[in-house]
C-alpha cells in the first residue's frame, strides 16, 4: 500500500543538482535567467531508482513513451517459450467519488465487453482460440489504488504478442462502454458482490471502522455499494474511464521469452498514438487519527473464531527505498521474526495457550502505521491466550534477544538469499513481473539476488542482539492504552472491562531475561549400512531413471535444468486413506498431524531450530493410497532432507502437544459447517452421495476428539516400519550423489514391502441410486444460494474416456459462462468439472455448480437444464470445442517446463508406470476427439434425471426451494 511518489519528488528537490540549478538561475542576468533555468533544470524522475542509491537490476529495460506511458521489459526463458503481460492503471477504488463507489471494478469488467476493435463478447473467445483460458490466463483485478490486467501467453510467437498488446491497447483507450453492455454486465457485478458478502467481509468492515473511523478507504471497498451498482450508467463509467485510463497513469509490463527490441517495438507501435493526458492526483486514503487509544471493540459472529487483537497507531513514515532504509528494514524484520518465533514456540508446546499469535508493524496506506499483537484461541480461552502472548511480547521488548535467536534468523535469511543467488538464472516470469509491479506501485527498486546477498553479508556483522532489539523498539508503537478488538462466536465474559484487564494483567506478569541455550544439532544421521542398488533402468521417452535398492525402496531420478540449484522431492509410503474402513473411518486421520508431535529426540519446535538455515521440510500428508511428503531443496541440503524423512519413519515423536493442537481446531471447524452455502454442501454431500458410507461422510465431533496418537501408532506403526517406499527426485542434481544420499538414509532402512498394498477390500465406492432434488440449508447471507449437480461417471482407467469427460467439463464451463453469466447475468463464476477416480474402480463424478441469488434459483435451474438438453441434442459447434481444447493443449505443452511437472511424473514412475504412457499419449488422444464424441459422452453420462441436484439455500428459504 506504500507509494513513494511524494518521497521521490522530495528527494529531487533536496538534491545538490536542484540547489545548483536554483542558484544558477538567481545569479544570471535578468534577461538570461529563463534560458539558464531551462538549460540546467533536471527532468522529473520517471522511476524510483533514479533518486535512490539502491542499484537497479540491469536485466530490465525501462522506458517511457512521449505520451507519458511507462513500460518495463525483461527477456526471460523460465518457463521457456512463454510470457506474461500486465497493464497497471494506477487508480483504483480510492479514486472514486461517493456516486462512483464500485465503478472502477465495474469498468474492469467492461474491458471484456467490447471495444472499437473487438465486438462485444469476442475478446475472451479470441484468446481461447489462442490457447488462453479465461480466469487462468486471462484476468484482471481491482484494488484500492490500482487496476491490473493480466494475460499469460503460452507461446512466444510474435503474432500472439501482437494480439496481447492489441487487446491491452483496446482496453486502455478504446472501450465502447455501451449502455446495453453496462446493463448486461450489471447482474454479473451484483452476483460477484453477493458471492463476496459474508462473515469475513463484515469482520473486515467492522475492523476498518474501528481502526480508522471516517477514513476514505473504509468507504471505498472495490466491490462497491449496491445502490451505485444498481443505478450505474454508461456515462458515469465512461467519465471514470476517461479520468483515470491515461498514458501517464499506466505502466505496461512484458516479461518472457521474447527479444527486448521486438517487445519494445511492438509496444511503441501499439501505444505511441495514445493521446497524452495528465494522470489524476493521488487520492487520500485517510484521515486516520494516530493518537487514538484506550478504545475497545467486540464483534460477534457465529462463524468467526475467537481472536483478540491489541494495537496502537503511529504516524506514517515516508521512507523512500534506499540502502539505509533497507538496512533498517532488515534489522527490525529479523527482530520481529524472533518475537514471532517465540510465540510459535508457545503455540507448539504442551498446554498451548493459543492456536496462533503474531506481532508486527505495518503501514495503512500513507496515513498511519499500526503495531498489533493478534492472538487466536480455542473458544473460551481468550484470557489465557492474551496473558501468555502479552507477557511474551513484553519480555522481548524489555530484555531483548539472545545470540542463538539471532543466529537462527540470520541462518534462515542467509540461506534464502544464497539460494536465490544460485538460482538467479532460472527465476520464473512471475518473479520478474512481481518486482516490476512493485516498482510501479510501491516504488520498490528491483535488484539482483547477488546484490541482496552481498548487502546482507556487509550488514550481518551489525546484526547483533542489541541492534535488532533497538530496531524493533524504535519501530513498534508502544502498546500503552491500546486499541483492543475481540472477535468470536460469543462475547467475552466480563466484556470490555475484562479484555482491558487481561491486557493489564499480562503486562504485569513477571518477566526475566531470556536464556541462551545455544545451537542444536540434528540427532539423526546414521541409519545403518547404506543400501545397495539392485536394479537401475531408464525410461527412454522421458529420461526418468528408475532404481531399486536391496531393501525394496524405489527411487526415480530426473535430472533437469529448468530450475538451477533446486531439487523437487516426492515421497510416498504405503498407507493413506484406503486404510480407513467402514468400522474405523478415521483410522489414519491423524497421520497428517504427526509432524506436530515431533521426533523422538526433537520436539517440533526444536526441529525448527535444528533446520534453521537449511532448505528442508518436515511434513507428512495422507493421500488415497499413501502417506506422502514433498519438498523443494538444494543439492547442499538433499542429504539432510532425506535424513528427516528417514527419521520420520524410524522415530516419530507422538508427543501429546500434536494432538492438543489438532483438538483446538475441532470446535471452530464444526461451528462453521453451515456458515456459507459451500461449507454446508461440503459437510453434507459426502454422506448423501455415498448412502452414508462412513468413509465418505463427516463423522461427529466426538469422534474427532476421541482420536489420539496411541491409536494412530497402532494403526500405522507397521506402515512406518515396513511399508513400501517410492521416492522421486527431479531437478539440478548430481545423480551419483543423489543415489548415495538415498542409499545412506531410506535405502539403509530394514527390508520394506515390495509393493503398495492394493487394499482391494476398501476400493469399493458407490454412488447413491436416489437421484433428483436435494435441498440443504445454510446460515450465511440471506440472498445466497448454490446449485450443484452431480452425475455418476466412471474411473480413469480409459484415457480416451477420461479426456472426453474432461473436455466436456471445459465445454460446459464455457457454456455456463455464456448462459448464466453473460446472458442471464446471474452467476459470477459458474464451474464444471470431471473427477474420475484413480483408486475406486468404476467410480467418478461430473459436477456443475453455480452460486446464484435466492430469487433466481428457478431461472438458473432452467438454464442448467437447457444446457444439458442442448448437449444431448446434437454435436456442438466445433469452435466451442476448440476454445476448450486449445488451452488444454497449451497447458500440456508447458507442463514440463517447471519442476512441478517433472516431479508429478516421476513420483510414481515405478509403482504406476502407466501414468507415463498416458502422459505421452494425451495430446494425440485429445486432438482426435470430435464433436460427435462429445455429444455421445453427454448422452452417456448427463442424463437429465440421473443427477443428484443439490440446492443450498438460507434456512428461511428452505420451504420455497423444496417446492
Amino acid at each position: 500500500m506504500r507509494n513513494f511518489a511524494l518521497a521521490a519528488s522530495l528527494m529531487l528537490a533536496l538534491s545538490p543538482l536542484a540547489f545548483t540549478t536554483a542558484l544558477a538561475a538567481q545569479d544570471a542576468p535578468a534577461a538570461e535567467a529563463p534560458v539558464a533555468a531551462a538549460a540546467t533544470k533536471a527532468p522529473d524522475p520517471v522511476w524510483a531508482f533514479e533518486t535512490s542509491d539502491v542499484p537497479v537490476d540491469p536485466g530490465y529495460t525501462f522506458g517511457q513513451l512521449p505520451n507519458g506511458m511507462r513500460y518495463v521489459i525483461r527477456q526471460n526463458a523460465t518457463p521457456a517459450g512463454t510470457a506474461l503481460v500486465r497493464m497497471r492503471i494506477d487508480s483504483g477504488a480510492l479514486e472514486e467519488t461517493d456516486s462512483e463507489r464500485g465503478l472502477s471494478h465495474y469498468l474492469e469488467h467492461m474491458a471484456f465487453n467490447g471495444s472499437k476493435g473487438i465486438p462485444e463478447g469476442e475478446m475472451i473467445k479470441l484468446l481461447e482460440r489462442e490457447g488462453l483460458a479465461f480466469g487462468a490466463d486471462t484476468n484482471a483485478s481491482t484494488g484500492f489504488d490500482a487496476i491490473t490486467y493480466m494475460l499469460n501467453l503460452p507461446r512466444n510467437d510474435e503474432a500472439l504478442l501482437g494480439t496481447a498488446l492489441m487487446l491491452m491497447r483496446e482496453t486502455a483507450s478504446e472501450l465502447t462502454i455501451s449502455e446495453d453492455a453496462v446493463a448486461r454486465e450489471r447482474g454479473v457485478i451484483l452476483a460477484e458482490r453477493r458471492d463476496r458478502a459474508g462473515f469475513q467481509l463484515r469482520n473486515y468492515e467492522d475492523n476498518a471502522a474501528f481502526i480508522a473511523p471516517g477514513a476514505r478507504y473504509t468507504e471505498r471497498l472495490p466491490i462497491g455499494t449496491a445502490e451505485v451498482l444498481e443505478n450505474a450508467t454508461a456515462a458515469q463509467i465512461r467519465a471514470l474511464y476517461e479520468r483515470t485510463y491515461r498514458p501517464a497513469n499506466t505502466v505496461l509490463v512484458v516479461v518472457g521469452d521474447f527479444p527486448v527490441p521486438v517487445v519494445e517495438a511492438a509496444i511503441r507501435e501499439r501505444f505511441a498514438s495514445w493521446a497524452p493526458a495528465p494522470a489524476p492526483a493521488e487520492p487520500e486514503a485517510g484521515p486516520i487519527d494516530t493518537s487514538a487509544k484506550g478504545l475497545t471493540d467486540i464483534h460477534i459472529d457465529p462463524a468467526l473464531p475467537e481472536t483478540v487483537t491489541i494495537s496502537r497507531l503511529s504516524p506514517w513514515r515516508d521512507d523512500p527505498d534506499t540502502i539505509a532504509t533497507r538496512r533498517a528494514d532488515a534489522l527490525r524484520s529479523l527482530g520481529y521474526a524472533i518475537i514471532n518465533r517465540r510465540l510459535a514456540r508457545l503455540a507448539r508446546g504442551a498446554d498451548a495457550p493459543f492456536r496462533v499469535a503474531s506481532f508486527g508493524t505495518g503501514d495503512i496506506f500513507e496515513d498511519a502505521r499500526i503495531t498489533s499483537l493478534s492472538v487466536s484461541t480455542a473458544d473460551g480461552e481468550w484470557n489465557k491466550g492474551v496473558l501468555a502472548a502479552v507477557r511474551e511480547v513484553n519480555q522481548a521488548m524489555t530484555f531483548g534477544f539472545t545470540q542463538a535467536e539471532v543466529d537462527e534468523q540470520l541462518a534462515n535469511l542467509r540461506t534464502a538469499l544464497e539460494n536465490a543467488a544460485k538460482s538467479a538464472d532460472t527465476r520464473g516470469n512471475n518473479v520478474f513481473v512481481g518486482a516490476a509491479l512493485a516498482l510501479a506501485g510501491d516504488e520498490r527498486v528491483p535488484v539482483t539476488p547477488e546484490w541482496q546477498l552481498a548487502e546482507f553479508e556487509r550488514l550481518a556483522p551489525e546484526m547483533t542482539p542489541q541492534a535488532l532489539w533497538e530496531a524493533v523498539r524504535e519501530d513498534a508503537a508502544p502498546l500503552e492504552e491500546p486499541l483492543i478488538r475481540f472477535t468470536g462466536r460469543t462475547a467475552p465474559e466480563g466484556g470490555e472491562v475484562a479484555l482491558r484487564s487481561a491486557f493489564g494483567e499480562g503486562m504485569a506478569l513477571a518477566i526475566t531475561a531470556p536464556v541462551d541455550n545455544g545451537p542444536l544439532a540434528f540427532a539423526y544421521t546414521d541409519f545403518g549400512t547404506p543400501g545397495t542398488v539392485v536394479s537401475d533402468t531408464v525410461e527412454e521417452r522421458l529420461g526418468i531413471r528408475r532404481i531399486v535398492f536391496d531393501n525394496g525402496v524405489r527411487l526415480n531420478l530426473k535430472r533437469t535444468d529448468v530450475r538451477k540449484d533446486r531439487i523437487a522431492v516426492s515421497f510416498a509410503l504405503d498407507g493413506g486413506d484406503l486404510m480407513n474402513t467402514r468400522d474405523a473411518p478415521l483410522r489414519a486421520y491423524l497421520a497428517s498431524t504427526l509432524p506436530s508431535g515431533g521426533l523422538g529426540k526433537h520436539s517440533q519446535d526444536e526441529i525448527a531450530s535444528v533446520l534453521a538455515g537449511r532448505s528442508v521440510s518436515f511434513d507428512l500428508n495422507s493421500s488415497a493410497d499413501a502417506f506422502t511428503a514433498s519438498a523443494v531443496t538444494t543439492p547442499r541440503d538433499l542429504l539432510l532432507q532425506l535424513q528427516v524423512l528417514a527419521a520420520t519413519l524410524t522415530d516419530p515423536g507422538y508427543r501429546p502437544e500434536g494432538v492438543e493442537r489438532f483438538r483446538k481446531n475441532i470446535d471452530n471447524f464444526f461451528n462453521t459447517l453451515d456458515s456459507t452455502p459451500g461449507r454446508a454442501l461440503s459437510s453434507a454431500s459426502g454422506a448423501i452421495l455415498s448412502d452414508d458410507d462412513p468413509r465418505f461422510s463427516l463423522q461427529p465431533r466426538e469422534a474427532f476428539f476421541a482420536l489420539d496418537y496411541e491409536a494412530l501408532r497402532n494403526a500405522i506403526g507397521d506402515r512406518l516400519a515396513e511399508g513400501a517406499i517410492e521416492i522421486a527426485l527431479a531437478g539440478d542434481l548430481d545423480e551419483d550423489a543423489a543415489i548415495a544420499a538415498v542409499a545412506a538414509t531410506l535405502g539403509a532402512l530394514p527390508q520394506r514391502e515390495a509393493a503398495f498394498n492394493p487394499r482391494t477390500e476398501n476400493r469399493d465406492r458407490s454412488f447413491t441410486a436416489t437421484r433428483g432434488k436435494r435441498v440443504l440449508t445454510h446460515k450465511g447471507e440471506a440472498d445466497q444460494a448454490l446449485l450443484q449437480w452431480y452425475w455418476p461417471t466412471t474411473d480413469d482407467s480409459d484415457l480416451g474416456e477420461t479426456l472426453r469427460l474432461d473436455l466436456l467439463s471445459r465445454i460446459v464451463r464455457l457454456e455456463l459462462t455464456d448462459r448464466l453469466r453473460e446472458e442471464l447475468g446471474q452467476a459470477y463464476s459458474p464451474s464444471a468439472g470431471s473427477q474420475p477416480s484413480h483408486y475406486y474402480p468404476g467410480y467418478g463424478v461430473f459436477i456443475i455448480s453455480a452460486s446464484v441469488a435466492v430469487d433466481q434459483i428457478e431461472p438458473s435451474r432452467a438454464a442448467l437444464q437447457g444446457l444439458i438438453a442442448d448437449l444431448r441434442k446434437g454435436p456442438l459447434d466445433a469452435d466451442v470445442i476448440e476454445r476448450a481444447r486449445k488451452p488444454y493443449l497449451e497447458d500440456y505443452s508447458n507442463v514440463l517446463k517447471d519442476l512441478s511437472g517433472w516431479i508429478g511424473l516421476a513420483s510414481r514412475a515405478q509403482s504406476e508406470p502407466a501414468r507415463l504412457d498416458r502422459f505421452v499419449a494425451t495430446p494425440d488422444v485429445l486432438r482426435a476427439i470430435t464433436p460427435e464424441d462429445i455429444h455421445q459422452t453427454a448422452l452417456k453420462y448427463l442424463d437429465p434425471d440421473g443427477a443428484v441436484a443439490f440446492t443450498v439455500v438460507p434456512e428461511a428459504a428452505a420451504g420455497t426451494a423444496a417446492e
